[in-house]
Formats: C-alpha cells, sequence, structure tokens
C-alpha cells in the first residue's frame, strides 16, 4: 500500500467554512503550479466555527509542501 500524508489547516471562527473553502481552492493551484500528484483534497466542517482544508499528497512530496505552505498538522493515510 502507498503511503500518503494528508497536510491539515484548521480555520476557526465565524466564517470558518467559506474561508476554507477559499483555502482549498489556493491548495489545489498550487498543487497544480508545481505539477505535484493530488490524491485529494477538501474541506470538513468540524462545529460551526472550526473547519478545515486539507489535501491528500505522495508521502515523498510531503517536505516541498510543508516548507511552502506550513500546514497546521499532517497525518499518515494510507491508499
Amino acid at each position: 500500500m502507498a503511503q500518503h500524508i494528508k497536510l491539515i489547516w484548521d480555520l476557526r471562527g465565524p466564517d470558518a467554512k467559506p474561508m476554507a473553502e477559499h483555502h482549498a481552492i489556493h491548495l489545489k493551484e498550487y498543487i497544480a503550479r508545481e505539477k505535484l500528484e493530488l490524491i485529494e483534497s477538501g474541506v470538513e466542517e468540524l462545529t460551526s466555527t472550526h473547519s478545515l482544508a486539507y489535501i491528500v499528497i505522495k508521502e515523498k512530496n510531503m517536505i516541498q509542501v510543508r516548507d511552502a505552505l506550513k500546514p497546521h498538522r499532517g497525518e499518515r493515510v494510507e491508499s
């Protein structure tokens, strides 16, 4: 099974969900500009004031993306 990394950006406040949706657009633009493989991306609304934007990428690209985009956290995922 391939190892992938889910990089996560937490957004908080009354506008958390629309901010996360907007942030997700920029994450996908970065991945396309850098010609990296995007496994998955999306937005999750955890509460009315806490949403997150995320991307799932190949483990080998994690350091490049982490250093450029500074996610709040990350986790390994298997696919």
